[in-house]
This record gives C-alpha cells, structure tokens and sequence, in this order.
C-alpha cells in the first residue's frame, strides 16, 4: 500500500538569539523569541509564539494559536489543545479554534495538559493537572480539573 513520508522538520521559524532546538523536532510557522529551549521530540505549529527565556522539555506538543510569555518553564509531555471536539469531532475551522494564552514566569508541569485557556503571570501548574478555566490569580494550581491551592 503507497504512503507518503514525511521527516521531521524545522522550517519557517523566525527566531531570536541563542535558540536551541534538539532534534528530532517538528516545529514550523511559529516564532521563537531570544535564548528560547526546545527539547527533543516537541512540535510546535504554525502561528504559536514562544516568549524569550522559556524553555520546552521533551515530548511536548504546543498546538496552533498559542502564545507563550518570557521565562516560562513547560516540562515534559505537556499537551496544549485548542479543538474542543465541541460537535463530537474534530473541528476543521481553524479560526473558530481556541486561543490559548500563557503569561510571564509561568511553569507548567510535567504530563499537564492546557486546554483553551488563559493563564495569568507568575502561576505554577501541577504535574499532571489538567487546566480547563482561565487562571487569573497567581498561585499553585493542581489537579483535574485544575484548582488552586495557595498563593506564591
């Protein structure tokens, strides 16, 4: 049976200085701000902005329409998503998909999840949480859904 293959790929990246991107990588379309790292094994799409400082651990996938503020820290397996299945299938209308927005200093932990949501400046999300709702204080959050536990 024919297939078509495709590599990974880092193409169409406007980036700052001092980016680092371990391959294997998808990552495409997007913009990259100064001293940005990205680990191996993550993909990051088209029109998804990551901010100077922040640093992408592996197996991380960041979708469409994510913007990412300075000195974020996102840990491994974090999965962003933007199509909430809203008719119970995925929704090929990009522009009715989800803007998700990350602010400054924000660390999100490992195997966490972000749905299409804002997050605040200076919030630390839980490994493993799964965020549904706009985070508009400051604090620890953790769990599923995401809830908070204290301020920083």
């Amino acid at each position: 049976m024919p297939y078509t293959a495709r590599g990974v790929q880092i193409r169409n990246v406007n980036t700052g200085k001092n980016v680092v991107i371990y391959e294997p990588a998808n990552v495409y379309d997007c913009t990259l701000g100064d001293d940005v790292f990205i680990g191996p094994y993550v993909e990051i799409q088209a029109n998804t902005t990551i901010g100077r400082g922040t640093k992408v651990q592996s197996h991380t996938f960041i979708c469409e329409y994510v913007t990412v503020g300075e000195n974020c820290f996102i840990g491994h397996g974090v999965m962003f998503a933007n199509d909430m299945f809203e008719a119970g299938k995925p929704n090929t209308d990009r522009d009715s998909w989800a803007r998700i927005r990350v602010g400054n200093d924000v660390s999100i932990g490992s195997g966490a999840t972000i749905l299409g949501v804002t997050i605040c400046d200076g919030v630390v999300i839980g490994a493993g949480s799964v965020v549904t709702k706009d985070i508009i204080e400051k604090g620890v959050y953790a769990g599923n859904p995401a809830r908070w536990l204290r301020a920083l």
